[in-house]
């Protein structure tokens, strides 16, 4: 299965494992937007409101191609700081253009209790509880 990860930038630190143990299940990985310079955002709102907006429209093109390419997203939600199971503005994005398109949608933790919680309910993701054995 082909598969892109998606999360927080927080949580980049934490895929080279997690593709490892995929690519062992023989799936093929695509990695987040910006992994490779993942405060890049930072940088950007550093040159300015038009600079970061740019760049930020950039990023959210970048979503539907690498979607559309994949079987299915698995979702990294991490504890980020004081809130569990994190899932920001731009993986819930990510989330649902993979609902749209009908692809598989695996939640690495549960559905976190946020402002996101109703819509992720109702998209119905596949909850792995920390187990990417379930991934099929």
């Amino acid at each position: 299965m082909k598969i892109f990860i998606i999360c927080s930038k927080h949580f980049y630190s934490k895929i080279p494992q997690i593709k490892q143990e995929l690519e062992k299940r023989r799936h093929i990985v695509t990695l987040p937007n910006s992994f490779e310079a993942p405060f890049k955002e930072e940088e950007m709102k550093v040159l300015g409101k038009k600079q970061h907006k740019e760049w930020k429209r950039s990023m959210l093109a970048l979503h539907e191609p690498k979607v559309k390419e994949n079987d299915a997203v698995l979702v990294l939600n991490y504890n980020k700081e004081e809130q569990e199971n994190y899932i920001g503005g731009a993986t819930f994005l990510e989330i649902y253009k993979a609902y749209e398109y009908g692809k598989k949608i695996f939640l690495y933790n549960p559905i976190p209790e946020n402002i996101f919680k109703d819509e992720l309910t109702a998209i119905d993701p596949i909850i792995l509880h920390g187990d990417i054995s379930l991934i099929q």
